[in-house]
């Protein structure tokens, strides 16, 4: 086994809290979180990955936040809160959702807040919230950036004119991190006791409207007048002809390497706090970023900078305690970044749909994989495993059927062909989106890269499970040592 973090032969499935089935608007940290962990179980899966659990941006993504510290406040289960005495009877029944199968944003953003500073105001015990927050001084300055932002009307932190937070919002902010925190870590411990591990993700990128740029100026690419020279994003691709223009200010890598990338350190320090291994997003731009001149309304004219390479995965891989890491390493793919990949000891992944779009020898085929990568259908930026079959041309229909050894017909019959033909290929560790669990259609896809409105919605609905053959996954998992 290649590499300084390892893992066993195993599979999971990717889903995010925010799809957990629930009464409340949104998945949470409480009785949904642990029927879902006895399901990875009773399936014989030993991996649960989820997305980001920072505070997503205003358009819902969580790859875009105001704080990579914090924890979404949405996470926080309601009926825990109301069995501590937080929440009266009345004010949980309030909050029932109007329908479970999406995630209703609109609604949270207008309400939840106001009722977590009930909650707040009604803690007594403040001791362990105040230690937390003493151990995670990053999160804290997130709580204070949060505050602040509001005493400011939610202006970006360039053009405030108070530095005095409402004391009743800094302590809402504080008890929602701290809350998230403590909901979570019982979430987690329970999936230990099952033998699951939880495999977190980090965007690599902050927003600039953040308390990371806000708090670390000096670390960004920034003017004098503080406004970004350049943001992030990549270059014309398969997902989208114009480049995707994030707008994320980008890094100032000799800065950080003069305090030998504290930052980052810090903050491997706190998702390893968080889970059993991480995935870095768009990993390839530690290699080389892609730089677009602020003011540019595409991402065609930018162009790839040297990032810093090797002199970051030193400085990080003790932070990472021997636990799973996965390189996203994705989209355009040099010599160097593969170089890159190698020498840092992280998993690589491998994407089932990208294995058919003419390259005979692609990575992404299964018979290609090597036992040190993360293999998938799908990620949360593709299209369902459903959906993806049915929009292929027939020809390359035909071609990923007779490579899975699928001989009928009915090519709608294909599935368990082609998911059986993940599970026994050499990837260490398989993930399913849980979409593809349940051979759901493009109407259930979670993101479209591109598209600012109307993604990451999906939830499940408990019953949903019902369709799902656990004895065949168990199987599965059995017959190919995943177990």
């Amino acid at each position: 086994m290649k590499g300084s973090n390892s893992f066993r032969r195993m599979s999971g499935v990717l889903m995010h809290v925010s799809s957990l089935w629930g009464e409340y608007s949104e998945g949470a940290l409480g009785k949904a979180a642990r029927e879902w962990i006895d399901f990875l179980f009773e399936g014989g899966f030993r991996a649960w990955q989820v997305l980001p659990f920072c505070l997503p941006d205003d358009c819902n993504s969580p790859y875009k936040s105001t704080g990579a510290f914090s924890l979404n406040p949405a996470f926080i289960d309601l009926p825990t809160l109301f069995e501590q005495g937080l929440l009266t009877k009345e004010e949980l029944d309030g909050a029932r959702q109007a329908s479970p199968y999406a995630c209703e944003f609109e609604r949270l953003n207008r309400e939840r807040f106001d009722l977590l500073r009930r909650a707040a105001a009604r803690l007594t015990d403040c001791k362990p919230m105040e230690q937390f927050l003493k151990a995670h001084p990053q999160t804290d300055a997130f709580c204070r950036f949060m505050a602040l932002k509001e005493a400011n009307g939610n202006r970006e932190w360039g053009a405030w004119t108070t530095d005095r937070p409402d004391p009743d919002t800094l302590r809402t902010w504080q008890f929602t991190q701290y809350e998230c925190y403590r909901q979570w870590q019982a979430i987690h411990d329970y999936a230990s006791g099952k033998g699951i591990s939880v495999i977190g993700d980090i965007p690599i990128y902050v927003a600039y409207d953040s308390a990371d740029v806000w708090a670390n100026r000096s670390l960004f690419q920034l003017d004098e007048r503080l406004r970004p020279t350049a943001v992030a994003g990549v270059p014309p691709d398969y997902f989208c002809a114009d480049g995707q223009l994030w707008g994320n200010p980008l890094y100032d890598w000799d800065a950080m390497k003069r305090d030998s990338y504290a930052w980052w350190r810090e903050r491997m320090r706190f998702m390893m706090e968080l889970f059993d291994g991480v995935r870095i997003d768009h990993f390839r731009g530690f290699e080389s970023y892609y730089r677009i001149p602020a003011g540019e309304t595409t991402a065609r004219n930018g162009k790839w900078v040297k990032g810093p390479d090797m002199d970051l995965i030193r400085a990080i891989r003790p932070e990472c305690r021997g636990k799973i890491v996965i390189a996203e390493d994705l989209g355009v793919i040099t010599e160097e970044v593969r170089r890159l990949v190698e020498k840092s000891g992280f998993a690589g992944m491998r994407v089932l749909q990208f294995g058919f779009l003419g390259d005979e020898n692609s990575p992404h085929l299964p018979h290609q994989y090597d036992h040190h990568c993360v293999a998938y259908t799908g990620t949360h930026d593709n299209n369902t495993l459903l959906g993806y079959v049915w929009d292929l041309d027939p020809g390359t229909r035909a071609r990923l059927l007779e490579y899975c050894g699928f001989s009928g017909t009915d090519w709608d019959r294909a599935y368990p062909d082609i998911l059986r033909t993940m599970f026994a290929s050499r990837a260490g560790l398989l993930i399913l989106p849980v979409q593809d669990l349940l051979l759901y259609g493009s109407d259930t896809r979670l993101n479209v890269p591109g598209r600012s409105h109307g993604n990451w919605s999906y939830r499940l609905v408990k019953e949903q499970l019902n369709r799902v053959n656990l004895a065949r996954f168990r199987r599965w998992n059995s017959l190919y040592g995943r177990v």
